[in-house]
């Protein structure tokens, strides 16, 4: 071309998650099955919405109006029901206007993101979720700035890490939070987060909170949004249905915008993405026509106490899975359905390796894995050896090394055999439980 086109943060749109897809589908092309722990999809992976809710979006379908355009900030019955259910809560007041939908939070990120000033940079977690990173990463032309989760406190806030990078960084305008954490799975106590909106206080940022996963907590600790504990601070929320029906295929999302009137830039921020979102026309009419209807009806409560009670079940039998595993350190998940294993200090490198029976699959493998880091060489051989599929912790702009898996699988005899899989491919991988095997034939 005679002028350079690419986008100036191109290089920084990675997406680990999605692409180990394509080494998986090749593997799976010469013979291996392959078994998905990477993508964070409810269905997908065997879970079917309830009837009550499906038979909601069905008269729906029959409602002429689901299949119309609606307003661009989305329908206003919706909103509504939103700010309402913002309202009932102690905290921070909004009104229909502050509520604002999109076609599913990715579209959410891309603009919340992309219509931020080039120099203004947002604080965000390491391990970090793609999404996030990529975008703020692309929007600013650099890499993304990040603060520590500790994995020795349960992957909590490293508060004084965020303190000194805003201290220092004066290009940093938000912090990010992601409660319940996607990898790790953390859920953030209330006092860590009063600590963070003071310090946005302090130096006059605003906090993004992805709350995808808020009502997916099993660790005994309460359900906190963003309103509840900014208090003046500004602040947009993240919300959505995808997880929670669980409906991914939907592609409905919202922002909270709370604080608007407290700082004139960052109502200006605001309404600028109420604006890009007018040249789109509106977001999708029917899911968003769905939600009064599935949440305020008498049986979601019990249906949402229902699935954090089987994802923690399914996280202590994660925790019992890797009990005495010297080589990784495992935190139980709080919230979320994911967890994330971490390799301790010196055991993997660049020349271990697992058997693979099929030769090209070994061949593949190996061509593969030169120049990676550990942790995606162990993924890759885990992939040509077993066939699962997971994401390594350095995908997530991480430099602990380790992978995030699901507990997502519903078969309970398959979910097992991925536990026992993953266990015995590390202590095979790194060799310290004497007497090792691998056993990759499913139960």
């Amino acid at each position: 071309m005679r002028r350079n086109i690419v986008h100036l943060g191109a290089a920084n749109l990675k997406y680990e998650i999605r692409e180990i897809v394509a080494i998986a589908h090749e593997i799976e092309r010469l013979g291996q099955a392959i078994t998905w722990e990477n993508i964070g999809d409810p269905v997908q992976k065997g879970e079917t919405p309830p009837q009550w809710i499906r038979e909601i979006v069905c008269e729906l379908v029959d409602q002429r109006t689901s299949w119309a355009y609606c307003d661009s900030a989305g329908v206003p019955e919706t909103r509504e029901f939103l700010a309402g259910n913002v309202n009932k809560r102690k905290g921070v007041q909004v009104t229909t206007d502050d509520i604002m939908f999109f076609n599913g939070l990715g579209d959410a990120v891309a603009k919340v993101y992309g219509w931020l000033r080039r120099e203004a940079r947002i604080l965000g977690p390491s391990p970090a979720y793609s999404t996030h990173s990529s975008a703020e990463a692309a929007h600013s032309g650099y890499s993304h700035v990040t603060y520590d989760l500790d994995p020795t406190r349960g992957w909590m806030p490293d508060v004084e890490d965020i303190r000194n990078k805003v201290k220092y960084n004066d290009s940093i305008a938000g912090i990010l939070i992601l409660t319940p954490d996607n990898p790790t799975g953390a859920v953030y106590p209330r006092a860590i987060l009063k600590e963070i909106a003071e310090i946005a206080r302090e130096y006059d940022l605003f906090i993004i909170t992805d709350e995808i996963y808020a009502h997916i907590v099993y660790s005994g600790d309460p359900h906190l949004h963003l309103s509840e504990w900014i208090g003046d601070v500004p602040g947009i929320a993240m919300r959505g249905i995808s997880k929670e029906y669980p409906w991914p295929g939907s592609r409905c999302g919202w922002l909270e915008i709370l604080n608007k009137d407290k700082d004139e830039n960052f109502s200006i921020y605001t309404n600028s993405l109420l604006a890009a979102k007018r040249l789109e026309v509106s977001s999708t009419t029917l899911p968003q026509m769905s939600i009064p209807l599935v949440m305020g009806d008498a049986r979601y409560a019990a249906h949402l106490d229902g699935r954090e009670a089987m994802f923690g079940e399914r996280a202590d039998e994660m925790m019992a899975a890797f009990e005495g595993c010297e080589s990784v350190l495992v935190n139980k998940p709080g919230g979320a359905f994911y967890y994330t294993v971490m390799f301790n200090d010196g055991v993997i490198n660049g020349d271990q390796t697992l058997p693979i029976e099929n030769p090209e699959i070994e061949k593949l493998i190996a061509d593969r894995v030169r120049d990676v880091a550990p942790d995606k060489r162990f993924v890759y051989y885990l992939m040509g050896a077993t066939g699962i599929v997971v994401v390594p912790l350095t995908g997530f702009q991480c430099e602990h090394t380790g992978f995030r898996a699901t507990l997502l699988e519903t078969d309970p005899v398959k979910r097992a055999w991925i536990l026992k899989t993953l266990r015995d491919s590390i202590d095979v991988y790194t060799g310290i439980r004497t007497g090792a095997s691998l056993a990759v034939s499913e139960a």
